[in-house]
């Protein structure tokens, strides 16, 4: 209890530290002097420390079995398991030999690393999900290689491998990695200088293991998960085409057409949150997720809870509303921009939200393109004070509408059995996954027609007679990737590289019209 306050004060648990020394020297090496300086620092910062010096460790190097999760572990090894598991913070202390790490290290590794315990095979994401979250590792290494040359001309092949492939893999975020050298040639007073340092960062526990800015990094990247920023270009692009087009050679109102980007961009920050929240009960069945479909996997992960989630969709609805608002009070047609901005609010968000939830009516699909072509288009050209009767938004939103609703049809292929569990109505579960790539295949053909009209009947030089020849290529590809996918077993699956034909497919509508608009 706090004798000043009266309040019952709950202590913070002290911070499980694990060093393990990897030099095959052991304690005689100069890295065994900085892990010992290393653990003092440590425990004055207030830290538990344990300490495993590999060395001294007695294990079969190599794996000698189909698996490394069927070899017998070791004694040593299981000793150094149950560490691992206690550790909060672990601190690989080691030479840097051939640019990496000595064998011993790599040996440590690939013993105890082993699947169903470091990591496990999943069918979403990556196909591999790491286990030992939770925990943060350090790495202090001792070079001869000068730091610019081994940072700048090798890449840091050494941090690579274990920040990235092997411990970031399995799910441990290295923090920090200090070098230290060159060591040949050094002085003594050099190497206790190292030596000093090395106590210095165990001392820098005391504020954990995470420096003030990767703290708030770990506040602001689940949110940035959560975003889902893979699909906002796209909405970018349409919305500077249709600002282009109230321009019409007079320029772009930079005020305006920043604020209003910020209204669109705070509506698909709303809808996409909401949906990860009302989609969760489909998200946490699905197994094929990735990164065009399955949510942002932010509440599956544990990463975000529902409540934040909600209070982001209601903040981001409020920016999009009070921007609005701003941008309505100087519109030439204010009535007309705020009933786009309620039109378009309710179409993003009825996309799963009731009383619409479209896409539990086999019309999310159509929404999404409505949204990301003409919506998107129009935003941009209400914004910049343009006429809502303009019909140039509208032909330059037709095709662009058809292109989308390949790729969004596509998406619900891997996401058919979830969704059909909880009810969702999507053209892959109406029509099963043969029709969904039927479908999606029309529509490619469809967009490539309605390009072609709007140049040779509507509005010739938008795209030129030589782009529609490349997107027929490119269509041929879509269509040849589709046919093949309709005829293997109609089962949910990831379909990455035909998602990613679909959505370069859609970009040709885009991209075009606003370099030929611009010029």
């Amino acid at each position: 209890m706090d004798q000043r306050t009266g309040e019952v004060s709950v202590a913070t648990p002290a911070l499980r530290v694990l060093l393990i020394l990897a030099h095959p020297r052991g304690s005689a090496s100069l890295c065994g002097a900085m892990l010992d300086a290393y653990s003092r620092g440590a425990r004055k910062a207030g830290c538990e420390v344990r300490e495993l010096e590999l060395a001294r460790t007695r294990f079969d190097r190599d794996v000698t079995t189909p698996s490394p999760r069927d070899q017998v572990l070791e004694a040593d090894l299981v000793a150094a398991k149950t560490a691992i598991e206690w550790a909060d913070h672990i601190v690989f202390v080691y030479p840097t030999w051939w640019g990496t790490y000595p064998a011993l290290l790599k040996a440590f590794l690939d013993r105890i690393l082993v699947p169903g315990w470091a990591f496990e095979d999943i069918s979403g994401g990556t196909g591999f999900e790491g286990l030992l979250d939770g925990r943060t590792a350090e790495l202090i290494t001792t070079m001869d290689t000068p730091g610019p040359v081994y940072s700048f001309l090798y890449r840091a092949p050494g941090r690579h491998a274990m920040a990235a492939a092997t411990l970031g893999f399995c799910g441990i975020a290295v923090t920090r990695h200090t070098r230290f050298g060159p060591v040949k040639g050094s002085t003594e007073q050099q190497r206790i200088r190292w030596i000093d340092e090395a106590e210095r960062l165990g001392g820098r526990l005391a504020n954990g293991p995470r420096s003030r800015l990767q703290r708030l990094w770990q506040h602001v990247r689940p949110w940035l998960s959560a975003l889902r920023l893979q699909f906002y270009p796209m909405t970018f692009l349409a919305f500077w085409l249709g600002a282009l087009t109230a321009a019409a050679g007079g320029g772009i109102d930079p005020v305006r057409f920043w604020l209003g980007y910020a209204v669109l961009f705070a509506i698909e920050a709303a809808t996409v949150f909401s949906n990860d929240l009302l989609d969760a009960g489909s998200d946490s069945r699905n197994q094929n997720w990735g990164p065009f479909n399955g949510g942002s996997r932010v509440l599956q992960g544990g990463i975000l809870t529902a409540g934040s989630l909600l209070r982001g969709a209601r903040l981001a609805l409020t920016v999009a509303i009070g921007l609005t608002i701003v941008l309505t009070a100087t519109a030439a047609q204010p009535a007309v921009l705020g009933l786009f901005f309620a039109a378009s609010a309710l179409l993003a968000l009825g996309y799963t939200m009731p009383p619409l939830r479209l896409s539990y009516r086999t019309l999310g699909e159509v929404d999404v393109a409505v949204t990301h072509s003409f919506l998107a288009i129009l935003a941009g050209h209400l914004f910049q004070n343009g006429a809502i009767g303009d019909p140039v938004p509208w032909i330059l939103g037709a095709p662009l509408f058809l292109s989308i609703l390949p790729s969004i049809i596509l998406s619900g292929v891997p996401d058919r059995d979830a969704d059909m569990a909880v009810g969702k109505r999507t053209i892959a579960v109406r029509f099963g996954i043969r029709g969904a790539f039927a479908v999606s295949a029309g529509l490619a053909l469809a967009a490539l027609i309605a390009m072609v009209a709007v140049e040779a009947l509507v509005r010739p030089g938008t795209y030129g007679w030589v782009v529609p020849v490349l997107v027929a290529v490119h269509g041929l590809v879509l269509a040849r990737e589709c046919r093949r996918q309709w005829r293997r077993p109609a089962d949910a699956r990831r379909i990455d590289v035909t998602m990613i034909v679909a959505l370069t497919y859609l970009m040709w509508f885009c991209v075009v019209p606003l370099w030929t608009v611009s010029g």
